[in-house]
């Protein structure tokens, strides 16, 4: 990271230890903060968005289900990125924006103000390990995914992230890299953060949207296959289907395919042959090398 980055919020660029907001904020105190985040990628000395229209998309309707608007349209946000990206020269890395209340709010839940608005550029570091492929170790953690009808599962909501941190914490104590969810209707849904493929018989799996976040990420990788002659189903997966399955894999933001190479006491080939495949296909769209997703990368700098 720059000595000194800067950080856009509310149509200023500010230094980065001034992003600030009282702790009795009602995004900070009342958990109601939303947030997107999407990759930047080099070539020739340029840098580019991953999706990240699709990721200011998904932010608006985030606010929408919530029932929030944001102080700032999709287009004034694209042009902060831009001029983010070009004043600290971060290059790869990852984008956050974060839209929340900033004032303070002692009792009231309901806010008419609109959401501020905050941007933030964080280059490659090992802390991010965006260049990890160890294959990782996974269970079923003890967990549940979000009932679809508490919260809006689809919303990238800060709150809705507790629910991680616990799923998280429980595959960590008991020894494993990542614990996968199942709904309350007892299918698989997803990590903690990541979402969720399987290979069976040379078919890639992956559970159905309305249950899961809509990942883009997700999203990215049912195309590529699909594209690419892989069969590729989003079907509702029991955990018998799970312990059953010939390769898993994971993905998110910071890392499009994770090979699982242990699941619970269950040894996997990591990568095996197909995972292998999707590895090679999306390094190649990630360094801009496949013509036919050159609109998945907005120009930054």
């Amino acid at each position: 990271m720059n000595s000194k980055p800067v950080v856009w919020m509310n149509d200023e660029f500010i230094p980065w230890e001034n992003a600030q907001v009282p702790i009795l904020s009602h995004g900070l105190s009342r958990g109601s903060a939303i947030f997107e985040v999407f990759g930047t990628h080099t070539r020739d000395g340029q840098t580019f968005g991953f999706r990240m229209d699709a990721h200011l998309r998904r932010l608006e309707r985030t606010a929408d289900l919530l029932g929030m608007e944001l102080k700032f349209s999709s287009e004034e946000i694209a042009a902060a990125v831009a001029g983010l990206v070009d004043r600290n020269k971060c290059g790869r890395g990852i984008v956050k924006i974060v839209a929340f209340w900033g004032e303070e709010a002692v009792i009231n839940l309901i806010l008419e103000s609109k959401l501020d608005v905050a941007v933030f550029t964080i280059p490659a570091s090992e802390e991010l390990g965006l260049d990890k492929d160890a294959a990782i170790s996974a269970c079923f953690s003890q967990w549940r995914k979000l009932h679809p009808e508490t919260v809006p599962v689809q919303a990238k909501a800060c709150a809705n992230y507790l629910n991680s941190y616990l799923i998280k914490k429980d595959a960590i104590t008991r020894g494993y890299d990542l614990g996968l969810t199942l709904g309350t209707d007892g299918f698989l849904a997803e990590g903690a953060i990541e979402s969720v493929f399987m290979v069976k018989d040379g078919i890639l799996k992956t559970p159905p949207l309305g249950r899961i976040l809509a990942s883009i990420t997700r999203d990215s990788i049912v195309r590529v296959a699909q594209d690419n002659g892989l069969i590729v189903r989003e079907i509702p997966l029991q955990k018998q289907d799970v312990y059953e399955a010939d390769e898993m894999f994971t993905c998110h933001t910071g890392i499009k395919v994770l090979p699982i190479r242990q699941f619970e006491d269950r040894d996997l080939k990591a990568p095996g042959p197909v995972t292998e495949k999707i590895c090679r296909l999306m390094e190649n769209v990630m360094a801009l090398g496949d013509p036919r997703y050159a609109d998945w990368f907005q120009k930054l700098s």
